[in-house]
């Protein structure tokens, strides 16, 4: 008789989400320049059924809490981890827009290596493709 190995912590998570029978979790990456893209993106996956998650700052619109430049330097690394955690929560990656900077780049290969499937509005930027 073997010992059942014990359960992998994403193993976990999937497995609560099935038990309270949560719609799919879609987590929205791209450049804040297209939050009203996000925006409207956001709209046709909640009505679609789905759980929605996206980016919560613009950092490229003007804010008092981002107008110190260190602490925004230091806001920015806060938030790119907790867009990392929104992919490993999330079932599925949408990327909004018609185009992949570095930090988009690294979510979808992040989400990949996760296991994730990445959809795109604009598949032809699709860096595998």
């Amino acid at each position: 008789m073997s010992n059942p190995q014990p359960l992998t912590p994403e193993e976990k998570l999937a497995s609560a989400k099935k038990q309270l029978s949560l719609p799919l979790i879609v987590v929205i990456c791209g450049s804040t320049r297209f939050m009203t893209e996000m925006t409207e993106a956001e709209l046709r996956e909640t009505t679609a059924g789905r759980i929605v998650v996206k980016p919560g700052c613009d950092m490229k619109s003007p804010h008092e809490r981002w107008s110190d430049p260190v602490e925004a330097e230091a806001l920015k690394l806060r938030l790119d981890d907790l867009h990392r955690a929104k992919i490993r929560l999330s079932d599925e990656v949408l990327v909004v827009g018609d185009y992949i900077g570095d930090s988009t780049r690294a979510e979808i290969v992040y989400a990949r290596s996760l296991g994730k499937p990445v959809r795109f509005t604009h598949p032809e930027v699709d860096p595998d493709a």
